[in-house]
């Protein structure tokens, strides 16, 4: 533990975590949960983005908590990335607001190197910190070296350990003879698989078979990952270090190598493959009536593309003449994912739509393209299988009182969704928040929300209302999908819970979950839970940050161009525009010149005080791209004329009051149209 500041006891201090910002203060969250303090800067006594630290309360100001750190428990960085500049080292993760210098005994680096560094030193206030260059990864701007910059920072694996790849090497390429032998055979059965146009691991296939009196048998079957990696072996460990698959628009991170995620264990078109199936039997509104699960062997029948199996559906003759023996399976499957998704919104399921963006690069890795990605019918339909199984799988375990890796999304927290509630009002889309308790309230906040120019805007802000969903080895439930059961089964090859769902499927299956086993596994799988926990939210923080940096990438030849937009988010600077593009970039305050606007973040606005125009989020509007930044990265706009604006005061009686008649309080609330 590093020094205390100050001379009270130990008594008044509590401990949690320091969220920093890039303009130097931060906010401490306390573990338990009570709510954040603020931090300014002089009272963050050295401690940086991420610390675990003890803080004591300092009073407070305009309503706001405000405390001091009093002493650094544990350092969350050891090690970064940054850039060489005038002798010093600028950190990449613009939270840690300290340049550092370069410790002797390093890697040689010169002006504007990519490196990679190791903290000698800390800042204490008085010595300035100190990292010792260990890796230097390339010049600024060449291709590659900024994305595996962000490698580096995230702490990704990228390289396989010897003993793993030669484990990986030695598997068998095919699945016949023996490993077939005990299996349910399905491989005369119809099944295909359906994804990306780029995708080369194929870890699950969908069959459907029609039964007598309108019901069918749906088969979801995924790869059978364990018959090849096993407990304890190089395979398993790094696979249980990495967690998950990391996905950037230029490259893969796998979990497993490429001989098991791109061989053995994907489920390739006409080859004999080893499954783990989930087979059940639905009536014909899509409810489960029994279910069986087997281990199996399949043979893909065709690999289908999601544009594919959109256009065939959509009547496209040369590709119904194509895939002749199974379009009445895949029309099939359609009409089930209407009667799933019907069931789900029955229940209350909430479905968000926020656009995601498809990043086309070259051959360099260099952003070539940007547009939103393309939802259809065949998503959907993979979508909805998928969710039924693991589904079907979490009731299985659960209902045996075996041990499970739940996937749990618990109900948001009530003053999140006060604050919710307060904004979405100002919209016309206020619900009850005691009701909110249940998803379908907010379910039917997104019904109504669906096909307006806010949907994005409204999705948006509630998911951030939402908790993270994460993994447990309690069942929690899943609030988002209304479920009390819920686990992740179909995607073994690039998720380690899945991988582990498995094994204790097929330890059951062979009576191979003893009493012993039974309680190495209720003790280990707490521990196991919080690290996937953390795996995934590392890859999805870095899949964000990559996607940024590409978005940035490709919008450096978009300089001086004009799009549409809808603003996405609002500080006391300005506000965040969402092109149509996908890409996200800032209009500050003072670029604004036809009036000037008063900030309201809390209301989502800014406000003309001369004209009493409002600029809010979800609102329309046509800007120009000014400037891209690489290194931070970032996009500076410019407000063009003919955006949209709502009056929300008539400037001329604020006028009349402020000189005859009765002022306005200071702050007061104006009149908000649809506000109760």
């Amino acid at each position: 533990m590093e020094r205390r500041h100050g001379g009270r006891g130990r008594a008044s201090l509590v401990r949690g975590v320091v969220q920093a910002t890039a303009r130097g203060f931060g906010f401490f969250c306390p573990e338990d949960g009570t709510g954040d303090w603020f931090l300014p800067q002089e009272a963050m006594h050295g401690a940086m983005h991420g610390d675990r630290v003890l803080a004591r309360a300092a009073g407070g100001r305009r309503g706001r908590r405000e405390g001091e750190v009093a002493a650094i428990e544990a350092r969350a960085w050891t090690r970064l990335t940054g850039t060489v500049s005038g002798g010093r080292i600028l950190p990449d993760e613009k939270r840690i607001c300290c340049e550092l210098l370069p410790a002797r005994g390093g890697r040689k680096a010169k002006e504007g190197d990519r490196v990679v560094a190791a903290i000698v030193r800390y800042p204490d206030g008085t010595h300035p910190a100190e990292a010792r260059i260990v890796e230097v990864l390339g010049r600024r701007g060449t291709p590659g070296v900024d994305m595996l910059a962000l490698v580096r920072r995230f702490g990704l694996r990228d390289a396989f350990p010897k003993a793993v790849r030669e484990q990986a090497d030695a598997l068998p390429q095919a699945a016949d003879g023996e490993a077939l032998a005990g299996r349910l055979d399905l491989r005369a059965v119809t099944a295909v698989t359906i994804d990306g146009a780029h995708s080369r691991d194929f870890d699950d296939a969908v069959s459907l078979e029609p039964l007598p009196g309108g019901r069918a048998r749906l088969g979801v079957h995924i790869a059978d990952v364990c018959a090849y990696v096993r407990p304890g072996s190089a395979l398993d460990r790094e696979a249980r270090l990495r967690g998950t698959s990391v996905y950037f628009a230029d490259r893969v991170l796998p979990m497993l190598p490429e001989a098991l995620s791109n061989g053995v264990c994907s489920l390739n078109e006409g080859e004999d493959r080893l499954t783990l199936s989930c087979l059940m039997e639905l009536d014909a509104g899509g409810q489960v009536v029994s279910y069986r699960i087997a281990e199996s062997a399949i043979r893909s029948r065709h690999r289908l593309t999601y544009d594919e199996v959109n256009a065939l559906l959509a009547g496209d003759a040369a590709l119904q003449a194509r895939y002749a023996d199974v379009l009445p399976m895949l029309r099939g499957l359609a009409r089930l994912q209407k009667a799933l998704s019907a069931r789900r919104h029955a229940r209350g399921s909430i479905d968000f739509d926020v656009p995601e963006s498809e990043i086309d690069v070259d051959g360099e890795g260099r952003a070539v393209g940007l547009a939103p990605a393309q939802r259809g019918v065949s998503h959907r339909i993979i979508e909805e299988c998928m969710l039924l199984a693991n589904e079907t799988v979490a009731a299985h375990l659960r209902g045996r009182g075996l041990p499970c890796l739940y996937r749990v999304h618990e109900p948001p927290d009530a003053d999140r969704l006060r604050d919710l509630n307060a904004f979405l009002q100002t919209l016309g889309y206020g619900f009850s928040v005691a009701a909110a308790a249940q998803p379908r309230a907010l379910q039917r906040v997104t019904e109504r929300a669906s096909g307006t120019p806010e949907e994005g805007v409204v999705s948006r802000l509630m998911l951030r209302a939402m908790q993270r969903a994460r993994y447990d080895a309690r069942p929690l439930g899943h609030y988002g999908l209304a479920l009390a059961n819920y686990c992740h089964f179909t995607s073994p090859i690039r998720r380690y819970p899945d991988l582990m769902v498995h094994r204790i499927l097929k330890w059951q299956l062979h009576g191979g979950l003893t009493p012993a086993r039974l309680e190495r596994l209720r003790g280990a799988l707490p521990a196991l839970a919080a690290q996937m926990s953390t795996a995934e939210r590392t890859a999805m923080e870095a899949e964000r940050a990559a996607d940024d940096l590409k978005r940035c990438e490709y919008m450096l030849g978009q300089q001086g161009e004009t799009f549409d937009g809808v603003i996405s988010g609002v500080t006391g600077g300005g506000f965040y525009v969402e092109l149509s593009n996908t890409a996200e970039g800032f209009v500050a305050l003072n670029t604004l010149t036809d009036d000037w606007y008063r900030p309201e973040p809390a209301r989502y606005r800014i406000v003309g005080e001369r004209t009493g125009r409002a600029l809010r989020l979800g609102d329309r509007v046509r800007v120009r791209v000014a400037r891209v930044d690489m290194d931070a990265p970032a996009i500076d706009l410019l407000l063009q004329d003919g955006y949209n604006t709502k009056r929300i005061y008539d400037p001329a009686r604020k006028e009349g009051r402020r000189h005859g008649g009765q002022a306005r309080r200071k702050g007061a609330r104006p009149k908000q149209k649809g506000k109760a």
